[in-house]
């Protein structure tokens, strides 16, 4: 995956779209990502030893990585990535819209 946990990006399709977000955890078997504040579900908690009061929750779920892109950091605007080999030889991500390392 292309993504990296900390990397900021904004959904591009779904219910949440044009929202930004930081990831907070990839999930590269399911070609998804956690994004921070995007996707809420709403989970009915039963009573429990663990929860004497039960309730209701709120917390993010997966989303697919195809309709999440990493926004620039020079230029702020959503962009693809790439990869490039540095002077030294190391491979390292770069934004197809600026050029520069991510």
């Amino acid at each position: 995956m292309r993504l990296k946990k900390d990397d900021q990006v904004i959904v591009t399709a779904g219910k949440d779209r044009g929202k930004k977000g930081k990831v907070l955890q990839v999930l590269p078997a399911k070609n998804s990502v956690i994004v921070e504040k995007i996707n809420y579900r709403t989970f009915y908690m039963r009573k429990s030893q663990q929860n004497p009061k039960g309730g209701i929750s709120k917390m993010e779920v997966p989303i697919s990585a195809s309709k999440v892109m990493l926004i620039c950091p020079r230029t702020g605007k959503p962009t693809r990535i790439g990869y490039t080999f540095l002077a030294d030889g190391t491979k390292q991500r770069v934004s197809k819209k600026s050029g520069e390392v991510l």
